[in-house]
């Protein structure tokens, strides 16, 4: 099974990237296993072919802060009994580890205090950064020694060595529709190269298949959408579980009319609204100027007031300026990335996402003099960009960094 992926890979290989390296035969191999499909192939690519291969699952969430009917059993549960499934399937040894503490404090908290700041987080890169690439590589160091082990993921996203640079790129994955190199733009690049991500190489329908060939208990398993504890919450929606967990804070939901403001309505706090949603609101649909649907344009944190528009295509939804905090470079060497960056955007190449699976969007200027800002200009106004989304550089299929939008003008 390896061998075949292995031609697959060499099939499409990338220009100036080296060819997709493999470990030692007797290296530490170490699978993360989510119990979805794809974890699942890249378990089985490694399991038959290497002795000292192993499982690890990681636990991140309670049953204490579940809201999930008591009667059910937490999706973290049903994963793990998947996992075990998969693993006795593979002849797999695999372990179990609890993180849940790092969740909490590293990632929870600070997407709480982002929603109470009125801003639009991302809890998932958050998590990739601090706890399934940081905590669990602290977890792997102190177990067998740094530089000691592969780990191995199932994600969508390639790993290559540059020919120019000898360095790990962290690249888009060769099937665009399930990329997902930009959840894991915040990654330490100082671990790349101890990284595999095999599935990144393939097509999804080619790891169904794959699974299939071998009967893997996850073959025909639903992919997961959004976070665990919340599509399983009995309550549903994500705004009714912050509900759980965030103080209501009525304020006004206002227009602005030639900078007069009127008053349409109340909302029960910032947080429960983002930037470009459609908002239910009574409105007079007698009056061609009110008819019709209203968005969220604006949030005025210092009066605690939300500013709506008339129309999903209303100017104000669109910008083409933003500033970025904390940006992070996938890369040690600053001063050529930037060098790099500069030649990209006289060439049209260098492109951001503040969103996964959306078209790249050229910039056409950047600043980086500034150690802790960002500052972006964009070839054409985007809807909806807001702060507390993360900003994703690229050029090409290559991750450059990212960081958190803080502005948008």
């Amino acid at each position: 099974m390896l061998a075949r992926w292995a031609k697959l890979v060499s099939d499409r290989q990338l220009l100036k990237y080296r060819p997709q390296r493999l470990p030692g035969k007797l290296d530490n191999v170490i699978i993360a296993m989510s119990s979805g499909v794809d974890s699942s192939v890249a378990a089985a690519l490694f399991a038959g072919e290497y002795p000292n291969a192993r499982g690890i699952y990681m636990q991140n969430w309670s049953k204490s802060q579940s809201l999930t009917d008591p009667k059910d059993d937490p999706c973290y549960e049903r994963d793990w009994k998947d996992v075990v499934k998969v693993s006795e399937h593979l002849n797999l040894p695999v372990e179990k580890v609890n993180f849940e503490q790092d969740y909490w404090i590293d990632v929870f908290e600070p997407m709480l205090e982002g929603y109470n700041k009125g801003w639009t987080p991302n809890p998932d890169i958050s998590c990739n950064k601090f706890v399934k690439f940081g905590k669990l590589i602290q977890h792997l160091n102190s177990k067998y020694g740094n530089d000691n082990y592969w780990l191995v993921t199932g994600h969508y996203a390639r790993i290559m060595e540059s020919e120019l640079d000898k360095e790990a790129h962290l690249l888009r994955s060769f099937y665009p529709q399930k990329d997902q190199s930009y959840y894991l733009s915040l990654v330490d690049p100082k671990i790349l190269s101890r990284l595999l991500f095999p599935i990144g190489h393939l097509t999804k329908p080619e790891v169904r298949q794959l699974a299939k060939e071998i009967a893997l208990p996850s073959a025909n398993k639903p992919d997961s959408q959004g976070i665990c504890f919340v599509n399983n919450s009995q309550h549903g929606k994500f705004k009714n579980f912050l509900e759980h967990y965030l103080v209501e804070s009525k304020g006004d939901i206002v227009t602005l009319d030639q900078g007069k403001k009127r008053k349409w309505g109340e909302h029960k706090g910032l947080w429960s609204y983002t930037i470009g949603q459609k908002i239910g609101l009574s409105m007079p649909q007698g009056d061609p100027k009110y008819a019709g649907t209203w968005y969220v344009s604006e949030k005025l944190q210092d009066s605690n007031e939300l500013v709506i528009v008339h129309g999903s295509n209303n100017p104000a939804l669109y910008k083409d300026t933003l500033q970025v905090q904390d940006f992070t470079i996938q890369g040690n060497k600053k001063s050529l990335l930037k060098s790099l960056m500069h030649s990209a955007v006289l060439e049209g190449r260098l492109t951001m996402q503040y969103r996964s699976l959306q078209e790249p969007i050229p910039i056409t200027a950047f600043d980086l003099s500034d150690k802790k800002v960002l500052n972006l200009k964009l070839t054409a106004k985007q809807r909806a960009m807001a702060p507390g989304q993360n900003c994703c550089l690229y050029i090409g299929d290559r991750v450059l960094g990212s960081g958190t939008i803080r502005e948008v003008a």
